[in-house]
């Protein structure tokens, strides 16, 4: 795989074998950002589940402290006294059936799709769009709810959703480069904290095997597993 002469030199940087402390890798990620605009600095975490069993697939939502740094589109689908909750709790686009048209027709400009409970009959024939993009509302995630101010306000706030991909992986983002390393750090120690409390019970051996981290454009970090769960007291 070609890389870029800005990638290869922050390569350089860094030593791609060492497991760095969770604050030294987080200070590298912010370091290795170079492109001309405020990279996000994301975590990659390679959990010791296997996705195919049920009790297995590790999913749920975390609020960072310091938010993502990203501007959140959250699209609503309701309709009365619920519509117009959704629209003064600042939801951008709010919808029914003509909603679920458009994105039947290609658009998905857009990072939350929230429902209320009685708009799923209307919102079902979306899955096979909305599924593998990770957008299609779930009663897990929080975005099935009659409580739309709540779940609205707590998404454009940070709120993320996670889930296990079929390798056992959670990519998430947890900030820009722009942020103060204490930001980041207080970000990354609650996901970690949240992934770490929901192991499940079926879930055998090691459960964090691996953790990178890296920004946009920058190249993989690997951090000590180890200090983490010292980290969090575990």
């Amino acid at each position: 795989m070609q890389r870029s002469r800005r990638y290869q030199e922050a390569a350089e940087k860094y030593d791609r074998n060492k497991l760095y402390e969770p604050e030294e890798a987080i200070k590298l990620a912010q370091e290795l950002s170079s492109a001309n605009f405020d990279e996000t600095i994301e975590v990659a975490a390679n959990l010791g589940v296997n996705p195919k069993h049920a009790d297995q697939n590790v999913r749920g939502t975390v609020v960072l402290p310091a938010g993502t740094g990203k501007e959140i589109k959250v699209v609503v689908f309701a309709k009365g006294e619920k519509a117009k909750e959704a629209e003064e709790a600042g939801a951008d686009v709010v919808g029914q059936e003509d909603l679920a048209d458009r994105i039947e027709e290609g658009w998905l400009d857009f990072d939350i799709a929230i429902a209320t409970p009685d708009m799923m009959s209307v919102v079902g024939k979306l899955g096979r769009i909305l599924g593998p993009k990770g957008l299609m509302p779930n009663p897990k995630a929080g975005t099935v709810t009659f409580e739309l101010e709540q779940a609205i306000k707590e998404f454009k706030a940070g709120k993320l959703e996670y889930r296990v991909d079929k390798n056992g992986v959670i990519h998430l983002p947890f900030g820009k480069a722009s942020f103060s390393k204490e930001e980041l750090m207080e970000n990354f120690r609650v996901l970690m904290d949240t992934l770490a409390r929901e192991r499940p019970a079926a879930a055998k051996g090691k459960y964090l095997r691996s953790v990178t981290v890296s920004s946009t454009m920058g190249p993989g970090i690997k951090v000590n597993t180890q200090s983490i769960m010292t980290m969090l007291g575990r």
